[in-house]
């Protein structure tokens, strides 16, 4: 795959979709991409579906148009999964993604299974988003698919820190400046703006936070009652795990919180020792060697036990 101009050609309707509970790159590479179908090939239909999106990514074109109801039958010509591991991470639109004539899936993540008829999967780059870019004509690329793509990037590269940040990373977002963005309001209004509630249950997170394998390893836990307290959800939990992986000397921060159905969402960031993917694919999750999650039963303090003591197993070696 070079470009998403080739998939087109006799294309009429299309369908896009990202992961479950989708993030900043989620959002953005769906939009990028359908922004750029709807201004260059109109004559195509296309549909974004994704679960609801956090507020903060309503200013995106083409947000107002997301469809969050999946229990249509409609048989798309082409389905494009986007920052998205596997058909199963697709969550209600994975039906639509089997049904269609043909699948194409842009991805980044290592633990890719590479699930579509064409796979575009490079787990080096930044982010979806970078890879988006990188498949549209530069001249089409719009001021509006430019505040797209601009956003995932910042999301997922945590404003240009994480260690996923290369030479290309920066030379997209310089590009994507040109065109005439708002980029301090983006990155001020989508990744560091809080809510008061957000930062009570930040704060929360960090006061009931302990310590593990000598200060190497840190972990929170928040529970569903606590998350009724102070009326958040789970899409307001966004910078927790980051904020503990910042502690001074901490390689590995875990963070889980409780989705209500006895099922606990775990989080992990590393420093650069420990590939946390490793962790979150032998418990069915998925993500990057730098950051990784995956959703488990059980009891909270055995499930920070048993990621504390693979973590020990990796920094061993």
């Amino acid at each position: 795959m070079t470009n998403f101009d080739e998939f087109l050609t006799d294309v009429h309707t299309v369908a896009i979709g990202g992961h479950i509970r989708p993030d900043g790159d989620c959002v953005g590479s769906c939009l990028a991409t359908c922004n750029y179908i709807r201004t260059w090939y109109p004559d195509i239909a296309v549909t974004v579906y994704l679960e609801p999106i956090p507020n903060i990514f309503r200013f995106l074109e083409g947000a107002e148009q997301i469809v969050s109801d999946f229990s249509g039958d409609e048989r798309y010509d082409l389905f494009i999964a986007q920052d998205c591991g596997d058909a199963e991470r697709l969550g209600g639109a994975r039906h639509f993604f089997e049904s269609a004539k043909h699948t194409v899936c842009v991805d980044h993540h290592v633990s890719n299974q590479s699930f579509a008829e064409e796979n575009y999967i490079y787990p080096d780059a930044s982010s979806t988003c970078e890879l988006i870019y990188g498949l549209l004509p530069g001249e089409r690329v719009t001021k509006a698919i430019a505040e797209c793509i601009y956003t995932g990037i910042v999301h997922d590269t945590g404003v240009f820190q994480y260690s996923c940040t290369s030479r290309r990373t920066m030379e997209v977002a310089g590009e994507l400046m040109e065109r005439g963005i708002a980029y301090t309001r983006i990155i001020d209004e989508t990744f560091y703006t809080k809510t008061y509630n957000q930062n009570r249950i930040m704060g929360l997170a960090l006061l009931k936070s302990r310590l593990h394998l000598d200060g190497r390893c840190i972990s929170s836990i928040i529970t569903a009652e606590e998350m009724a307290e102070f009326e958040v959800l789970p899409k307001h939990l966004d910078g927790i795990v980051n904020q503990l992986r910042v502690t001074k000397d901490v390689e590995v921060a875990v963070f889980l919180y409780e989705t209500g159905d006895g099922t606990f969402k775990t989080s992990m960031r590393s420093v650069e020792q420990v590939d946390v993917s490793r962790i979150a694919v032998r418990h069915q999750g998925g993500g990057h060697v730098r950051a990784a999650g995956f959703s488990i039963e059980g009891d909270s303090e055995s499930i920070v036990e048993m990621v504390v003591s693979e973590v020990a197993e990796q920094l061993a070696d």
